[in-house]
């Protein structure tokens, strides 16, 4: 069984991935992003999917979120890691900052949400409690530690329509609601993977202080220098925890 790793902004392949092959298979729900990309690091079987499509193309509302996991799934995905690039509201989530969020807050609409779409099958109540799965929460985080990676742990995602930049206004609403991350990408994927029976986690790399929150200019430059860092850590993350998940 494969981890699969869902590349968001800034994350186009996996460093360190040997391919084997690519896929894109047919899914009850149309055709994924892109193709699936197969092959091993470390000698740990892996699966890579760019969420935005190959080369990016798809903003956040109108990517196939379902035929995404359900692709994954199909391929023999045991588990996902899903980074998304994403704008920081607490003050200990600054640009820079790497998160691993244990909540989330969906204030999305008009996405295809779930891949319940009634019939002769039981409805899928499923429990959301913890939209992030605890042990592969756990697994990341010990890698980042055993690798000295600066990772905070936990921390609520507001997950916003986008493609736009949110209002000042709308992010003091975000954190009046408790939100310490925004982001555009973390719903519906999160609930799909629980339908879907997959354990999923995130790693959201900040790239920006939320709008609002500081005199600096919002500009893709400033934040493509930061992803270029952040993107560094990530595969030294990604490497570390599958290691260890290699000697398990």
């Amino acid at each position: 069984m494969s981890v699969a790793v869902i590349g968001g902004t800034g994350i186009d392949e996996l460093a360190g991935l040997e391919r084997a092959g690519g896929h894109r298979p047919e899914t009850p729900y149309g055709a994924p992003s892109g193709p699936i990309e197969a092959g091993t690091i470390d000698g740990v079987p892996v699966l890579f999917l760019q969420r935005h499509g190959t080369p990016r193309a798809l903003p956040p509302h109108r990517i196939n979120y379902r035929a995404n996991l359900w692709a994954l799934r199909e391929l023999g995905a045991a588990a996902v890691v899903a980074i998304n690039a994403v704008g920081g509201i607490d003050e200990a989530c600054g640009p820079g900052q790497l998160v691993l969020p244990d909540q989330l807050i969906d204030y999305t609409w008009g996405r295809e949400h779930t891949v319940d779409e009634g019939g002769d099958d039981p409805v899928r109540h499923i429990d959301f409690t913890e939209p992030y799965d605890p042990a592969l929460r756990r697994a990341l985080l010990m890698a980042a530690q055993e690798a000295g990676i600066a990772c905070r742990d936990g921390g609520v995602l507001g997950v916003t329509q986008g493609p736009r930049l949110e209002t000042a206004a709308e992010i003091r609403r975000l954190r009046g609601d408790g939100c310490d991350l925004v982001g555009m990408t973390g719903m519906p994927e999160a609930a799909l993977a629980r339908e879907l029976e997959l354990p999923y986690a995130s790693i959201c790399m900040v790239v920006n202080a939320a709008p609002g929150l500081d005199d600096q200019p919002l500009t893709l430059a400033a934040m493509g220098e930061v992803l270029a860092r952040e993107a560094g850590a990530v595969a030294a993350l990604l490497r570390a925890f599958l290691t260890a998940r290699r000697r398990v």
